[in-house]
């Protein structure tokens, strides 16, 4: 797909700084070098990508182009990645945006944020990329607190609404379960992250230790020492134990990468500790 021209205008600011960060093609394609999708992921992405080379096709038939992408799932799972992945396929530029000068304590003003990052992302074609998108789409209930932030949500379903033309919206989420759901249904593409499986796993670590000098039959070995890891925790497991390997003159070895484990302490290993230690009190 052929390079698009830049946003068009300057990146509007909040609070002194710019509402978004933005990346060319060529950093998304670098960044995204090592993802490793689910198979149902890398089917819909495909998807995705191939529906959006027929954008002919579908305007002959009347038919809308999907540009609404939610992700759902724990930290580390590679939902940031995807963005910039999408972004390196598609030859778009990524505008990740930054929620800490988006929202203001005035949410007058938080409103007027959102529709000025959705207008400056629809100047051009581009991805808008907007993570714990339930800061901003949280569910609209009953209680006063949750009463001011509804102003913010129906600007939000609006921009939304409004967001057509070739530039696309992926929002990503821990929280699925608290996202307005009027929000929810408006999104066209949905994708689900969990944390990997062996194969996903293996897959993954190869990728990270690449040509690195090692021991034999080591990704396997590390492929069970580090289940129950998000991919954030492999990677940066795996790195610490390059690091000791190159500090020592080493091979990378079970031993580093088990030295890693216990200095790193990936979650899902402190939340067993904390299990053990409640059963034995």
């Amino acid at each position: 797909m052929s390079k698009n021209k830049q946003n068009s205008g300057r990146m509007p600011s909040s609070k002194g700084m710019d509402m978004a960060s933005v990346y060319s093609v060529q950093e998304c394609e670098c960044k995204a070098k090592q993802i490793v999708f689910s198979k149902d992921n890398r089917l819909i992405i495909e998807e995705f990508i191939h529906i959006r080379d027929m954008k002919g096709k579908f305007a002959e038939h009347d038919v809308p182009m999907p540009n609404k992408l939610m992700m759902f799932g724990p930290p580390g799972t590679g939902k940031t990645l995807t963005a910039f992945y999408l972004a390196g396929r598609l030859g778009l530029p990524l505008i990740v945006v930054r929620l800490d000068s988006i929202i203001n304590a005035h949410l007058g003003e938080t409103g007027s944020n959102v529709r000025k990052i959705f207008e400056y992302a629809k100047s051009a074609p581009c991805i808008l990329f907007v993570d714990e998108f339930d800061a901003l789409a949280r569910t609209r209930d009953t209680n006063d607190e949750v009463k001011e932030m509804a102003r913010v949500v129906n600007t939000l379903l609006q921009c939304i609404d409004e967001f057509q033309g070739d530039s696309i919206l992926m929002a990503a989420t821990n929280l699925e379960n608290e996202l307005d759901h009027a929000i929810w249904r408006r999104f066209d593409t949905k994708l689900v992250y969990e944390a990997p499986d062996e194969s996903s796993r293996l897959e993954y670590i190869d990728l990270i230790i690449g040509s690195f000098h090692k021991e034999d039959g080591i990704q396997e070995r590390a492929t069970r020492m580090l289940a129950g890891c998000s991919y954030a925790d492999i990677e940066q497991i795996l790195l610490k134990a390059k690091r000791k390997a190159i500090v020592d003159d080493l091979v990378l070895s079970q031993q580093l990468i088990e030295s890693s484990i216990q200095e790193y302490r990936p979650v899902h290993l402190r939340i067993e500790d904390q299990a053990l230690g409640g059963s034995s009190a």
